[in-house]
């Protein structure tokens, strides 16, 4: 399909639910206005599309990618290995990009995703500064890049920036990049010398410009805790805005009563953390060859307090995990796996979980519904899950922004009948 022309669909027919029901879905600018009994409705031909029966979700969104990164592993060749190591291999290859290198492997990764139902993403964004000593021009490469990319995807996809700012990033060299038109405030205080310190400078930037935050939070399996800091930070300030943190790792490795102080500060904040199993599953634990501990945040905990959980892949083929699907489903799967999570659970957390820690209309199969919406050949979210099939159709604001359409042929193996 060319993806420059999305087509707007009014009616989807025969839509299966999860529930088993058998729909028409009716939509209105890029809003879904009806679900009744298959059969119930009609629209012009070129602007109804049948589903045939497929399972109707709402579409995947992705919390926390790293665009500028993504597809350059075949580039850096990175060594295996763990944060610091990936760090290294990123920094030593940064000084290198051009913003059309970047912007090139952004535009691929985003349509990748969008291909495979997602329809909307949070992109975290470096400020290239090599520890300071770079000019503001070189600074500000992967943001100029990602907003590019950004306009240019406008009418197929959600693409929303955050500003990464590392610890020696500059102020001058973060306020550049928001300039730009980035739209929320990022970075790493863990990683920084006085981590503390480090969350107050960047929320005093977010505070000067009256923007959200989603940091980068305790990214290792021990060391500070930053979390907490920053909720009773920012408990009292508007709720126009979106705060969150991402990985979290911290949290699944302390005991229940300093677990319970971080929580319950987290819920009072309302921040939504972001889970990402397949790239801390991958990044933490090389120093532990025997019982080695999981790297996720502690998700339970977190859903049983109320808190807004949304769960993302990350990055995907570049030096901080070398695999990556692009697929939404492949996180839900790993959810199931290393965090104890439900099918539906885990679906729900790439889908409602992640469109309300990024501040997004819900999405979905019912009346005031944003038309974000993905129809794939399963019979429930637990076989979607499990078997993540190729043959998708994705509709982003009721539009057809992707369909991927699988032939499969199987040699018919030859049936011997028992002896009566």
């Amino acid at each position: 399909m060319d993806s420059s022309s999305p087509r707007p669909i009014a009616l989807l027919r025969n839509a299966l639910l999860p529930d088993g029901g058998l729909v028409d879905v009716a939509i209105d600018g890029g809003t879904v206005t009806e679900v009744a009994p298959a059969g119930r409705r009609t629209a012009a031909p070129e602007r109804t599309l049948d589903l045939e029966g497929r399972l109707l979700l709402p579409a995947p969104a992705e919390p926390h990618a790293h665009l500028d990164k993504a597809l350059s592993a075949d580039r850096i060749r990175p060594p295996l290995g763990d944060l610091g190591s990936a760090i290294a291999a990123w920094t030593e290859y940064a000084t290198t990009m051009t913003v059309d290198e970047i912007a090139d492997r952004a535009r691929t990764q985003a349509l990748a995703m969008l291909a495979t139902g997602t329809t909307a993403v949070r992109t975290h964004v470096d400020v290239l500064s090599d520890g300071g000593s770079a000019s503001v021009a070189d600074a500000v490469r992967g943001a100029r890049a990602l907003v590019r990319v950004r306009d240019e995807l406008a009418d197929l996809m959600d693409i929303e920036l955050v500003a990464l700012a590392g610890p020696l990033a500059p102020d001058e060299h973060v306020e550049a990049v928001l300039d730009l038109g980035v739209d929320l405030v990022g970075g790493a205080p863990h990683l920084a010398d006085d981590p503390h310190a480090d969350v107050d400078r960047l929320l005093a930037i977010a505070e000067r410009r009256g923007l959200g935050v989603d940091l980068h939070a305790d990214e290792s399996l021990d060391g500070p805790v930053t979390l907490d800091h920053y909720a009773r930070s920012v408990r009292d300030w508007p709720r126009d805005r979106q705060y969150s943190a991402g990985h979290c790792v911290r949290l699944g490795t302390l005991g229940a009563e300093r677990l319970a102080e971080v929580v319950a500060d987290v819920a009072a904040a309302d921040i939504g953390v972001i889970t990402l199993p397949i790239t801390n599953l991958y990044l933490q634990g090389w120093q532990h060859p025997v019982s080695t501990p999981r790297g996720l945040t502690a998700i339970r905990a977190l859903l049983d307090a109320g808190v807004r959980v949304a769960a993302g892949a990350d990055n995907v083929r570049d030096p901080f995990n070398p695999v990556g699907r692009s697929d939404a489903l492949e996180t839900a799967s790993l959810l199931v796996s290393a965090a104890h999570l439900t099918p539906d659970e885990a679906y729900a957390m790439v889908s409602d979980g992640a469109r309300s820690v990024m501040g997004l209309p819900p999405a979905g199969v019912f009346p005031g519904a944003r038309a974000d919406l993905l129809a794939l050949s399963a019979s429930t979210v637990t076989d979607a899950v499990a078997n993540a099939p190729a043959d998708r159709i994705v509709l982003a604001r009721g539009r057809l922004v992707a369909r991927t359409e699988v032939r499969r042929t199987v040699a018919a193996a030859r049936v011997v009948q028992p002896v009566a």
